[in-house]
């Protein structure tokens, strides 16, 4: 008798210590939401993180402030989401590509991206495209790889600044074909969007938005998309793969993290609420506009995706021996 009411003071004692925590889960989440957009207002990850937080916000029940922190290459918002709370309270909208490139850029960095975030879930891709100045012989990317090759250095590559993604582009094609052309940093897009269209640099590997109205009318050529499927904003270009680089992959990307230790089933609850945005057409119609196809993703899908990325840049990187300047 003893020994039988000693377990049954344990059980209720172990019941209603866990009782709090379940109480705690179910009531996630139990105030307003922080999305942390790590570029300023207007920009195309600041338009997808209030599109995407106006989605969520209805399927989970509390409203979601989009809390812009820009600066130092997307480094500042994302420490900010490294210093907050575990608790699925507080959350971002980021690149697995700016915190692939990151550590190697950016010294004495307070967050590494596999060991301090969770990836929920893959929101969207926007189009990365093999762009040419339309005056240039090459019709296809065989033909550029072959006029590179036969004149190695004379062809010009312009990026939106040294270490960026555009620049990695270049040096990721010079890396799997051996296409040497000189590297034309500029301090962005709209900066080298002139002297492309018109021939004072001859190639780049950029998003396509900015360059849409001009592929259209004929100031610029695409040759091809470094996506895994063709873009259906350019359904009739082929792919790096189909063009003959295979493996070639690369893309503008948004996706949402949180802190790691964020409870599982708060993961997996907006993971599904995520999923349900990117399933809804008004979402997916208003990122179609900033040239951004969505992707959705389980949370493993996304861990994957992490890894791939990590290990894809970092390789690039070190190839290319480029180091901070």
């Amino acid at each position: 008798m003893l020994r039988t009411s000693r377990r049954a003071a344990l059980l209720g004692l172990a019941a209603t210590s866990f009782a709090p925590a379940v109480g705690q889960a179910q009531a996630w989440p139990a105030k307003p939401l922080r999305l942390i957009a790590p570029y300023p207002p207007g920009g195309g990850v600041d338009t997808v993180s209030r599109a995407f937080a106006e989605k969520i916000q209805a399927t989970l029940g509390q409203s979601v402030v989009v809390d812009n922190q820009p600066g130092a290459g997307a480094t500042i918002g994302a420490t900010a989401l490294h210093r907050s709370a575990p608790d699925g309270h507080t959350m971002m909208v980021g690149s697995l590509v700016d915190y692939s490139i990151a550590p190697f850029f950016h010294q004495n960095l307070a967050f590494e991206m596999a060991r301090d975030f969770v990836p929920v879930l893959e929101i969207g891709n926007g189009t990365v495209a093999l762009l040419v100045t339309p005056g240039l012989e090459a019709r296809s990317v065989a033909e550029l790889v072959a006029l590179a090759k036969s004149k190695p250095g004379q062809l010009s590559y312009a990026s939106s600044g040294y270490g960026g993604l555009i620049h990695l582009n270049y040096e990721m094609l010079k890396q799997m074909t051996g296409a040497e052309m000189t590297h034309v940093p500029y301090r962005g897009t709209s900066f080298f969007q002139a002297d492309l269209y018109e021939g004072r640099v001859q190639v780049s590997i950029d998003n396509v938005l900015a360059h849409l109205p001009h592929i259209a009318s004929g100031k610029v050529r695409c040759l091809a998309v470094a996506a895994a499927r063709r873009s259906p904003l350019l359904p009739d270009v082929p792919t790096m793969t189909e063009a003959g680089v295979p493996g070639f992959e690369s893309a503008t990307n948004y996706t949402l993290f949180v802190p790691k230790g964020t409870p599982a089933a708060v993961v997996e609850r907006l993971n599904a609420a995520g999923n349900a945005a990117v399933r809804d057409a008004d979402f997916r119609e208003r990122l179609l506009k900033l040239g951004i196809v969505v992707v959705g993703s389980t949370q493993p899908e996304a861990q994957a995706r992490m890894s791939a990325e990590i290990a894809r840049w970092g390789d690039v990187i070190r190839k290319g021996n480029i180091k901070p300047q």
